[in-house]
């Protein structure tokens, strides 16, 4: 295995050069055979990275710890179940997972891609194989996963005992994919730039592919804030943590990407925006997997860190300057034909929105980068802690929170102001409505909660009503059950609805962190077998605790019988192992989960006569509403993405020097 792995690494590598040199070579000469052969080279490379996965996975499978990799991530005791988070449970591995993810996702948009591309569609190959080899390299040089030793032990060390969660099955891999997701849009754009091909052509593929990433970011952030709440013991999902900023990041980049390039394919503007927007999402993935894989700042998944910052803070440069460089190269004829019309029009909302996202983005880079500035200049860490996240990032969140409610209810172009007060009286009217009975009746005196409320209730309440109304006229003209006139509407324009039902699952996610910050109540305590307490509304009973032993690790359970206003509720189980070679517990909560409100339990420290225990009992309202979330968001973007017949854009070719004249093609 570790002779297969390795030589497919360095095929890979091979063919992933070959298609970079043969795509830039054969597009720009006109060599359409070059270019088919570069492209293949693409779809080979994808190949032989899988030969390499299933290398990897199998030398776990068969307990081979003459690997390196296979012995430092797993052992004898660790549940055959575990051995695809072994796989990229250190920096070989995931470094290997992020070169197939990425060669993977290259060969489908190659093959996605339609021909009439030409030019735009081998630049684009040649960006994306270029970028492979980067990795590609450093995976063959300095982190190869196929390493042998020179005499292999009995026994391994074992994987981390943080990761054995069934979050970890798809929380990693779902990050990593999505930030190396962003190589596509961003490949396109450059092949847009490299064609002298300066139109629409690139934005279908585009906005199909940041979509992906987009999904994959944010289905991945939510399972890691599932993870953090159900494992870390702290009973919260989301502490600003650098290496979830990480990923927050690039997300924020590319919904302003996604939003702002609707109004590049409706209306033909944000075309010089839009590059810029999918350089930043990108400089900030690179970032990104230089946070993950450097290890640079202290963060909860330190055990990830490594000694290769310098590799991928380098590549961050160089890429950067490469990008924008470019950017600039081709910034005269970038300029879109049609302006802003008026301050009062979807546009304009739409680019008011791209500002906070970016604001939200840069703001928290700040807080990721200070501790590296400070350390820099005065030789002491200062961390940045929630506080400053919170009170930066907060009021532009609601600020961006109120816009996606007011936004779709302005008109393109131009309206004035007696038209807007139209569109906003009924949604604003009904919000006033229901902000106020929920204040009377939940007795909410805070007012960031009042406010909060309010501006997630107006967007609810805009997205619904609009549903019923294009659902009444469809049931009307037609005569079709309102059923089926409310799918023909969705259906009608997939992209607008598929965003309008991700809206409503940024409600649920606020009302989650609402509730949950604001009304959060926690109990330490320590109880023995038999003693009770009570948190809230809930009644905790320590009935008893089972003690089982492995050979890497020690595992108990507390048993608790749980009651609500005295009607018993049955028994949760709060978990936790002790790993001596690793010098750590592990716990796992003991959760109840409702849409009012979860009971939460933590299981730790045990004393000396194995009957008393130290528990963290807490109360968080509303945290359902942010899994039931993570649903809704897949739910919308599959919508958004589900395929619908379109008309191919126009297309001028552009003359090599760059600030020629611009032919406008139809749009």
């Amino acid at each position: 295995m570790a002779d297969l792995g390795t030589a497919t690494i360095t095929l890979a590598l091979a063919l992933a050069a070959y298609g970079s040199v043969a795509s830039f070579v054969g597009a720009n000469g006109r060599q359409e055979a070059l270019v088919v052969s570069g492209r293949r080279a693409n779809y080979m490379a994808a190949l032989a990275l899988g030969v390499a996965v299933l290398a990897l996975v199998t030398a776990f499978l068969s307990n081979d710890f003459s690997i390196r990799y296979v012995a430092e991530h797993s052992n004898l005791a660790m549940p055959r179940i575990y051995t695809w988070v072994a796989f990229y449970a250190g920096n070989e591995g995931s470094l290997l997972f992020v070169a197939f993810a990425l060669s993977g996702m290259a060969a489908v948009s190659m093959a996605m891609t339609p021909r009439r591309a030409g030019a735009l569609r081998a630049y684009t190959n040649g960006v994306l194989m270029l970028i492979l080899t980067f990795f590609l390299v450093v995976l063959l040089v300095l982190a190869n996963p196929f390493v042998e030793l020179a005499a292999a032990p009995f026994d391994g060390i074992g994987i981390n005992p943080l990761l054995t969660h069934p979050g970890m099955f798809v929380h990693p891999p779902m990050l990593m994919t999505g930030l190396v997701a962003i190589t596509v849009p961003f490949a396109l754009g450059m092949g847009t730039l490299l064609s002298g091909r300066i139109d629409d052509e690139w934005v279908d593929s585009a906005r199909v592919w940041g979509l992906v990433a987009w999904a994959l970011l944010g289905t991945g952030l939510l399972l890691g804030a599932w993870w953090a709440y159900t494992i870390l013991g702290w009973g919260g999902y989301w502490a600003w943590d650098p290496v979830e900023n990480a990923a927050f990041m690039p997300w924020l980049a590319l919904t302003a990407f996604i939003h702002s390039i609707m109004v590049q394919k409706r209306r033909g503007m944000f075309r010089m925006w839009n590059i810029a927007l999918i350089n930043i999402a990108y400089t900030l993935g690179a970032f990104g997997i230089f946070i993950n894989r450097g290890g640079p700042v202290p963060s909860v998944h330190s055990f990830g860190a490594s000694t290769l910052g310098w590799v991928f803070l380098t590549f961050l440069g160089v890429a950067t300057l490469a990008s924008f460089g470019l950017f600039f190269y081709r910034l005269a004829v970038l300029r879109s034909t049609h302006a802003l019309e008026s301050t009062l029009s979807r546009e304009t909302a739409f680019l008011v929105n791209n500002l906070l996202l970016l604001g939200i983005a840069f703001a928290t880079l700040w807080g990721v980068v200070f501790p590296l500035i400070s350390e820099l200049t005065t030789g002491r860490t200062i961390t940045v802690g929630e506080p400053f996240f919170n009170q930066v990032n907060g009021p532009m969140m609601l600020a961006l929170i109120v816009l996606m409610g007011v936004g779709p209810l302005l008109p393109w172009r131009t309206a004035t102001w007696a038209t807007v007060r139209r569109a906003l009286v009924v949604p604003v009217a009904i919000t006033a409505a229901i902000t106020a009975a929920v204040a009377v009746l939940f007795e909410i005196r805070i007012i960031a909660v009042l406010v909060g409320t309010a501006a997630s209730t107006l967007v609810a309440v805009s997205v619904l009503r609009e549903w019923v109304r294009g659902t009444i006229a469809r049931h009307r003209a037609t005569g079709a059950a309102y059923p089926l006139a409310f799918a023909a509407l969705i259906a009608s324009n997939r992209p607008r609805y598929g965003g309008y039902v991700v809206h409503l699952a940024i409600v649920m996610l606020a009302f989650g962190i609402i509730g949950s910050t604001f009304y959060s109540t926690t109990r330490d305590v320590f109880m023995r077998v038999g003693d009770s307490t009570t948190v809230g509304v809930y009644t905790v009973e320590f009935a008893a605790v089972e003690t089982t032993t492995f050979a890497d690790r020690t595992e108990r359970e507390a048993v608790l019988r749980i009651s609500r206003d005295g009607k018993p509720l049955g028994t949760m189980r709060a978990w936790n192992g002790v790993y001596p070679s690793f010098q750590m517990v592990s716990t796992r909560a003991a959760i109840r989960s409702t849409p009012v409100d979860d009971l939460y339990v933590i299981f730790s420290e045990v004393q000396p006569d194995g009957q008393t225990a130290a528990f963290r009992l807490l109360v968080n309202p509303m945290v359902w509403w942010m899994w039931v979330a993570g649903p809704f968001v897949i739910l919308g973007t599959v919508i958004a993405l589900w395929p619908a017949r379109q008309r191919a854009a126009a297309y001028v070719e552009l003359p090599d020097r760059a600030g020629a004249g611009l032919a406008e093609g139809a749009s």
